[in-house]
């Protein structure tokens, strides 16, 4: 199945545009061009692959992993380390070296503190607990729905349904008041787009207090969600300090939240302007569940996981040296050519589950299931509920996120 060859002769929205002249190494991250395409000037990486080299905001250099089968290796390597607080740890941009010193639970700590943290958390995210957890996610969707119907064409879809839909699973599951979802919903915000550093420290710390008084109460009076179960579990690890538990709450709440909006909203405007892949959708011959994994490795929104060097490591006939700041580009991985056919193709024949949209290894996406739920669920039921749904704007007027953020739609007029 091919892509659907409606679409305006638009430079920045071509699915395969010509790569411009580029003196290698690249700037990283840059903008996208198109929502749903690397940005045209990661075009010399491409051609480096599978390791090549590119420049970070501050000048500095690093290496660059677009291979799919090395990106897998070294993922799966101790020899590489996640831990911020290690010298030479890269940052892509001003707001996450603001962050270095503030310790990230799960995605920024090594085994043996980042096996001790994800046992912790592992039963509340099983399959067999998602698959609970879907009647739920599909009356919040519908119930957003019955709202935009209700209400009538036209809607915007990110503040309407995309943010909303992940934004109360999120906070159904660790037992945060939905009723604060503004508050915790704009920290989040700031915390990974800022724009300045300073937006960016005092949303962490309005965060933090937050989800300590939270955790406070909680203490005192249990109730319900993940937040309480680890505050009274029983573990032969004992229970998380508060500090632990704040740790936890951030990473959960924000990750929880934005990723899966942003592929709601992403994957929805995608589906929009490819018509024939859509179709197959809307007529059954294809799953939503084969979607969603396709939608995953083609969008790629979280795009630039970071690691540091512990030691010299043998790749690819080079040496990554001690020290080294290393930066995984999934939006370059999960269109290599070896590991997908035609990969700027969105095909529902292919068999993607081995892409990395949730990286690989010991930090691969401990919240998969419970985002693969969400997807499901809300794609499907959004074009079964409105089988006219259509963009309300021109596809060119329609703003995006900028490439230093999880990548996504900062608004979408549909209307049906």
């Amino acid at each position: 199945m091919t892509e659907s060859t409606t679409e305006p002769a638009r430079q920045d929205l071509h699915p395969t545009p010509a790569a411009p002249a580029f003196e290698a190494p690249v700037p990283f991250p840059q903008d996208r061009g198109c929502p749903y395409h690397p940005p045209t000037a990661y075009a010399p990486l491409r051609e480096a692959a599978p390791l090549g080299r590119v420049t970070l905001y501050d000048g500095r250099t690093v290496r660059a992993v677009t291979g799919h089968a090395l990106a897998r290796d070294l993922l799966a390597d101790p020899r590489l380390s996640s831990n911020r607080d290690r010298s030479g740890f890269p940052a892509t941009t001003a707001r996450l070296a603001a962050l270095r010193s503030r310790r990230v639970a799960l995605l920024g700590v090594d085994d043996p503190e980042h096996n001790t943290q994800r046992r912790m958390l592992i039963p509340s995210f099983s399959l067999k607990r998602i698959a609970a957890l879907r009647p739920q996610i599909q009356r919040t969707v519908d119930r957003l729905l019955d709202a935009m119907e209700l209400q009538g064409p036209p809607a915007e879809l990110v503040g309407a349904f995309a943010l909303p839909v992940p934004s109360m699973v999120i906070c159904a599951l660790l037992g945060v008041p939905y009723a604060d979802h503004e508050f915790f919903e704009e920290r989040s915000r700031r915390l990974l787009r800022g724009p300045e550093v300073a937006d960016v420290e005092q949303a962490r710390i309005e965060l933090e207090a937050y989800l300590g008084e939270l955790i406070d109460s909680k203490r005192r009076e249990p109730g319900e969600g993940l937040l309480d179960e680890l505050i009274h579990r029983e573990s032969g690890d004992g229970p998380p300090d508060r500090d632990q538990l704040i740790a936890f709450a951030v990473i959960l709440l924000v990750a929880g939240h934005e990723t899966t909006a942003n592929m709601i909203s992403l994957g929805t405007f995608t589906l929009l302007r490819h018509p024939e892949q859509l179709a197959a959708l809307r007529s059954g011959s294809t799953t939503t569940a084969v979607v969603v994994e396709e939608l995953l490795r083609y969008l790629s929104i979280a795009d630039g996981l970071l690691r540091v060097a512990l030691e010299d490591i043998e790749v690819a006939g080079e040496t990554i040296r001690a020290g080294e700041g290393v930066v995984f580009s999934t939006s370059l991985i999960n269109r290599d050519e070896a590991a997908f056919a035609a990969p700027e193709t969105l095909d529902w024949d292919r068999s993607a589950r081995h892409h990395l949209a949730f990286g690989f290894g010991i930090h691969q996406c401990l919240g998969q299931n419970l985002a693969r739920a969400e997807l499901d669920i809300a794609l499907r039921t959004l074009f079964e509920r409105l089988p006219g749904l259509r963009l309300a704007a021109p596809a060119e007027d329609i703003p995006f996120k900028p490439g230093d953020t999880i990548q996504g739609m900062l608004e979408l007029p549909v209307a049906w």
